[in-house]
């Protein structure tokens, strides 16, 4: 039988844990060494407009779930483990007969992290999860906006440490899109990297 993602993800965080590797604080590393190296390399002379994360937001839809009360209390349980907060619910903002959507239903959850929790969400996400999925390549580098800004799509939320497959909700996808304080896709690119986040090469993106 094949591996799952989520098998794949367990399975690497077990080997992690196990070999006793020195645990790597991304905000101190940012802070001591990144944000440094980044300064020197592009030049900057105002300390303010050196390249950084401002917030990552978290989406999840869960549009489907409207009459299933259990799925729903699941899947938010799921996803606060996941980002070590409480998600909120966003209702819809019309309605959509087609899918029997109403106003004011339920229809997902978003969370905004910040500061501590922030960088070690995106450390887990980075050096656990991604690199960690069957056949990853790395992350597409068609995935950055004019602003420097990045959006991860992720196809099953199961692949996180710590969900437990045989109690979390069905699996289903979510959005991790990265805000920067930059307007340039290279000095993104750049800081992004440094950070540890495993774009695929050049190379591959051109195919």
């Amino acid at each position: 039988m094949k591996k799952t993602n989520q098998e794949f993800a367990k399975n690497a965080t077990k080997k992690l844990i196990q070999s006793n590797m020195p645990h790597i604080n991304l905000k101190d590393r940012y802070e001591t060494e990144i944000s440094k190296k980044l300064e020197k390399e592009l030049g900057i002379k105002n300390k303010m407009a050196i390249p950084k994360i401002e917030k990552v937001v978290i989406n999840m839809g869960i549009g489907d779930l409207v009459k299933n009360k259990e799925g729903s209390k699941a899947t938010m349980a799921d996803l606060t483990m996941i980002i070590g907060q409480k998600p909120s619910v966003r209702p819809a903002k019309i309605s959509v007969a087609g899918f029997n959507v109403r106003e004011g239903m339920p229809v997902g959850l978003s969370a905004t992290l910040r500061g501590q929790k922030m960088y070690d969400f995106l450390e887990k996400l980075f050096t656990i999860v991604l690199p960690r999925l069957r056949d990853f390549r790395g992350l597409s580098l068609k995935s950055f906006d004019k602003n420097g800004n990045y959006t991860i799509g992720i196809v099953e939320h199961t692949v996180f440490p710590e969900v437990d497959v045989n109690k979390s909700a069905a699996a289903r996808g979510l959005e991790v899109t990265i805000v920067t304080n930059v307007n340039s896709v290279e000095e993104s690119k750049k800081m992004l990297v440094l950070m540890g986040m495993p774009l695929e090469k050049e190379e591959e993106s051109e195919k």
